[in-house]
Formats: C-alpha cells, sequence, structure tokens
C-alpha cells in the first residue's frame, strides 16, 4: 500500500535508538547467514511450524525438515528473524527504522525489545492458532513490526509521516491516515481469498498485543493519542 519513508517526530527521552538499530543489524546479518549453505539447511529448523509447536495431529516436534532439534517454543522467538527474501527483509526493517525510534523513546531500551519480541510471539501465536495444522513454516518479522506500527498509531496519530504511495507517490500525511489504513489492509485480508504465503493472521495478533502492551508499557506520563503535544 505504502513505503514508509521517514516521519516528523524527533525524540524526547533517548539519545539514541539503540534497541531498533540493534535488531535491523541482527535481522540483516541472519540474514545473510541464511544465504549461506548452512543457512539454507538450518532454516526451516528455526522458523514457526503450527502444526509442530501445537502437536497437531501428535506431530514429532522435530519434523522432517528440520536438521536440528530447536525446541518449538523457542521458535516463537527466532522466526521473527528469519526472512525469505531481500524484499521482504527491507520492508519490514523500513517500517522498523521509521517507526520504532519512537517507541522505544516511549518506553526505553529493555522494555521495548520486550515489547518488541511480545508482539513477534503473539504474531506467531495467531498464526498458529488460527492454523493449527499447518508445516508451512512462519518466518519474519511482521508480527513484531505490526505491532510497533499500532503503538505508533495510539501514540502520535497527529504526527506527519513521509511516504509513497503506491510505492511512486510522495506523500506527507498524518500517521493516523496511513498506519490506519495499513492496519485496516490487515483485518480486510483475513477475509479475502488470498494465494499469496503473507501470513495475515501473525500481522493481526501482532497488532494487537502492541495495542494493548503500549499502554501498559509506556513510560509514566507519556501521553496517548498526541494530547497535550504540539505537532506540526
Amino acid at each position: 500500500m505504502f513505503v514508509p519513508l521517514r516521519d516528523e517526530n524527533p525524540l524526547r527521552v533517548i539519545r539514541w535508538q539503540w534497541v531498533t538499530v540493534g535488531l535491523i543489524a541482527a535481522n540483516v546479518a541472519i540474514f545473510l547467514l541464511q544465504l549461506t549453505a548452512p543457512g539454507q539447511i538450518y532454516t526451516a529448523s528455526f522458523a514457526e511450524i503450527p502444526g509442530e509447536l501445537l502437536g497437531f495431529g501428535g506431530r514429532a516436534a522435530r519434523g522432517p525438515h528440520d536438521a536440528l532439534a530447536v525446541p518449538e517454543a523457542l521458535t516463537l522467538i527466532t522466526y521473527q528473524f528469519l526472512h525469505g527474501s531481500p524484499f521482504h527483509l527491507i520492508g519490514n526493517m523500513l517500517f522498523l527504522w521509521v517507526f520504532g525510534d519512537n517507541i522505544e523513546d516511549a518506553m526505553g531500551h529493555l522494555r521495548f525489545l520486550v515489547f518488541y519480541l511480545l508482539c513477534g510471539i503473539a504474531g506467531g501465536l495467531a498464526h498458529a492458532v488460527m492454523t493449527p495444522a499447518s508445516d508451512v513454516p512462519l518466518i519474519g518479522a511482521s508480527g513484531a513490526v505490526a505491532g510497533v506500527v499500532a503503538a505508533y498509531l495510539i501514540l502520535h496519530p497527529r504526527v506527519r509521516v513521509w511516504v509513497l504511495a503506491f510505492r511512486f507517490i510522495p506523500l506527507r500525511i498524518n500517521a493516523a491516515w496511513a498506519l490506519g489504513a495499513w492496519i485496516a489492509t490487515q483485518f480486510v485480508m483475513l477475509f479475502i481469498p488470498d494465494e499469496t504465503p503473507v501470513a495475515w493472521w501473525a500481522h493481526v495478533g501482532g497488532i494487537l498485543a502492541g495495542a494493548f502492551l503500549i499502554v501498559v508499557m509506556r513510560r509514566p506520563g507519556v501521553p496517548l493519542f498526541d494530547q497535550g503535544q504540539r505537532v506540526v
């Protein structure tokens, strides 16, 4: 729908978004490892496979494509750092780069890291519960990033963001319009027949987790919906 470029929302508390940058660096490094021969062998072991995670039909935790016996509960975290293509990686990391720093600013470094991982876990669980018999590996940071997007919308709906609409048209619009439309699309796609490999339930699970967690995990005094903030 759109490609985020930047927002007009300076940091207020932290000096630098160390966790956001660290997460991006980790995702990029792991993707480069995936491109190697050993990385290709072991990727399936660290991906989330709903049928194995939930033990559907008595299925063994170590599936036929797993080179390592990784505990299935651990894959709820490891799957978040795997990506299927450069475009998959770049898309997720762009959203994280543009919107993650202000959520980190609103929470603090360590709390933001916990928030990010919890949103990814919620996305993975939502996908598994809704597709319990699936043996298709789930990979990607989309669930965690969706939580970041939801949190940003709740904190800063009035902030102006620059996006490429339809990937080509530069626009400066309120975050409420851009992110609200993006979130609405994730829910709509749940009810539209779709042959793409996108795990929409993982996105929705991350969104719901992010919307809830930002309310309880933000720093004391951080307002919701830009209340009391001057936005230009």
